[in-house]
């Protein structure tokens, strides 16, 4: 039982008040749905993932703002890029990561827009009947989405919270792939500088055993065979350097280079050394988010389907649509006019469709959203596992070749320019260990660049973005090993 306020007869201004304050209020309730703030969901982002944007993940406006990141970015660019840098360089500077931002303020509103309850309809009628004109209006509105309106808010604040956490995903991903992809450019361009060293080798001992088969103090094998390391050098050499520029131009796209600012790149001359002692399996169970963010994304899923499930198994049975109506009837021969007023409902009758299929699907939606949310959850401590494996298993094989394998590759070649000296061995049998020895030298760098790879995926791996990363014991980037001992 509800009261109604009394008014002293006569205050019909007060009452006139109360109708606007309290049509005010509904109207405010009405309208007070979800709604999106693209700076608190880029907040949330930069605190999510704190370790990779450093908290300068922002969407640029206006004129103003895009050339104040360009200034930033030049300045990044006036000196080799390291690669937290480089990241932040593509924060500043990254079409796509902008389009990206964009594009989940897109999604974001979207989402609150499904909170809010449609407008209403006002219908306006003109009917002439001899000398009777009859003007009607209707204003109408669905009953039964004012009635689940909080219902359907909640329901939007969770796909908003859906969008934040991809976006939160996406961002990590890109970034991620610029860390690796400068991994790759700096390793590369390395790599490069000892594959000249291989060839300009193998080309001085091509030159030598050309001319010393002139004077008849080499034979036509052994000079086929260096001219043959010759031949495999320039083409490693080649391979290297195109290596080197599809690396370049990876790391280019990743960051939004235009061309003059691809030209200004630089990098650093070598990867950076290797840790002191790589991160324990205790300390990776301390930084592992307890909220990962594949798993609150899979929550987050089922929680929407949860709340949608609701709602739809209403709406899939019926609708009602509730309308006023205030209809002026003009008699032109009487003069007179008469107003008439009421309301209409309007309810869809489930006959012909019960809405069965609707909630089947909507219960095999909500189904589907749990059990994804159990495979995320156990897969989560397998990928960080692998992860961990792959990065202690890259740092492992990246120290042995720091430790053992260039210690002796360095004793050996010190060990040679000894007997070469003494005269001993020949300059053939030296410039093949030199070889070897730069061999060795770029195994070690593709061993480094593995690490620091396999460090960026366990990275992203912690925060709840699994990525792959292959582990090889750099073998294949040894130098080409070959040329005859005799002199």
């Amino acid at each position: 039982m509800s009261a109604t306020p009394a008014f002293p007869a006569g205050n019909g201004r007060q009452r006139q008040g109360v109708k606007r304050a309290l049509c005010a209020m509904a109207l405010a309730w009405l309208s007070g749905c979800a709604s999106v703030s693209l700076e608190q969901s880029l907040a949330r982002t930069n605190e999510d993932a704190a370790s990779f944007t450093d908290g300068r993940l922002a969407l640029a406006r206006t004129g103003e703002e895009r050339e104040s990141r360009r200034r930033s970015a030049a300045a990044l660019l006036a000196q080799p890029l390291a690669q937290q840098d480089a990241v932040q360089l593509a924060l500043l500077n990254s079409p796509a990561l902008q389009a990206l931002l964009a594009q989940h303020w897109a999604e974001s509103s979207r989402a609150a827009q499904s909170g809010r309850i449609a407008n209403p309809v006002f219908t306006f009628e003109r009917l002439h009947a001899g000398d009777g004109l009859e003007i009607g209006r209707l204003l109408s509105f669905g009953l039964l989405d004012l009635l689940s309106l909080p219902h359907r808010q909640g329901i939007a604040e969770q796909r908003i919270r859906q969008a934040q956490l991809r976006l939160t995903g996406e961002v990590v991903d890109q970034l991620t792939q610029v860390r690796q992809a400068w991994v790759r450019a700096v390793a590369a361009a390395q790599s490069l500088g000892y594959a000249r060293q291989v060839h300009a080798s193998a080309e001085a001992g091509a030159e030598l055993a050309r001319r010393m088969e002139a004077v008849g103090n080499f034979n036509k094998l052994s000079r086929a065979r260096q001219q043959l390391f010759y031949a495999d050098a320039a083409t490693q050499l080649a391979a290297a350097q195109h290596e080197t520029t599809v690396r370049r131009e990876e790391l280019a796209r990743l960051l939004g280079l235009d061309d003059a600012q691809a030209s200004a790149l630089k990098l650093p001359e070598r990867l950076p050394a290797l840790p002191k002692a790589p991160l324990a399996p205790e300390a990776i169970g301390q930084q592992a988010q307890s909220a990962r963010l594949d798993i609150r994304l899979a929550q987050a899923g089922l929680d929407a389907a949860a709340q949608s499930q609701g709602l739809e198994r209403i709406s899939s049975l019926t609708d009602i649509e509730l309308g006023i109506r205030h209809d002026t009837v003009f008699d032109n021969a009487a003069g007179t006019r008469e107003s008439k007023k009421g309301y209409e409902i309007s309810l869809r009758l489930p006959i012909f469709d019960t809405g069965g299929l609707q909630r089947d699907a909507m219960n095999a939606r909500t189904l589907a959203a749990m059990n994804q949310l159990e495979a995320v959850l156990r897969a989560a401590g397998s990928n960080l596992r692998e992860s961990y494996s792959a990065y202690r298993t890259a740092y492992d094989i990246s120290r042995h070749h720091r430790d053992e394998v260039l210690p002796l590759r360095r004793a050996i070649a010190e060990e040679n320019q000894l007997r070469y000296n003494a005269m001993l061995i020949g300059v053939f049998e030296l410039l093949g260990d030199a070889r070897e020895q730069v061999g060795s030298v770029m195994a070690a760098i593709a061993a480094e660049q593995q690490f620091w790879l396999a460090d960026a995926a366990l990275q992203a791996s912690l925060i709840g973005r699994p990525t792959a990363a292959a582990i090889s014991d750099g073998r294949s980037a040894q130098a080409p090993s070959g040329g005859d001992g005799g002199h």
